[in-house]
């Protein structure tokens, strides 16, 4: 079973190490500062389901949904890019996965995904998923 990652978990794990680990000079501002229910949005949908059907099967469908609405929808005030990023680490690590991409991969996948157009979400979310599966390992 695919463990989701909640919205505690986001707030001392992802948030934190973005905070730490990927400062790029801009600070990253208190996490109650949040805009209202958009992160627990970005953080149910990937397991939705319609008729008994999970509508993102897989850890790796999942995951990419979950990076995909946490860079797009912008849950925080700054710092989405890196939150989302972490997130997605945390999500992996959770579920006993792992990506081999190097941090230079990492970073142009976001920062693609980032400059996306909306009307082309499927399509983004469907070579997010097949990026992670070409990286993505067992723990």
């Amino acid at each position: 079973m695919i463990k989701p990652v909640t919205l505690s978990e986001v707030e001392y794990v992802a948030f934190k190490l973005a905070q730490e680990l990927l400062a790029l000079g801009e600070p990253i501002p208190d996490f109650s500062t949040r805009y209202p229910n958009i992160l627990e949005s970005c953080l149910a949908v990937p397991f939705q389901s319609f008729s008994q059907k999970d509508l993102y099967p897989g850890s790796a469908g999942k995951a990419s949904i979950l990076f995909y609405l946490m860079v797009k929808n912008r849950p925080f005030h700054n710092g989405n890019k890196r939150i989302a990023l972490m997130t997605l680490l945390f999500f992996l690590y959770k579920n006993n996965k792992w990506l081999t991409a190097n941090n230079d991969d990492l970073f142009h996948l976001t920062v693609w995904v980032a400059q996306s157009p909306a009307p082309l979400k499927g399509e983004t979310v469907q070579s997010i998923e097949k990026f992670l599966k070409t990286y993505l390992t067992d723990l």
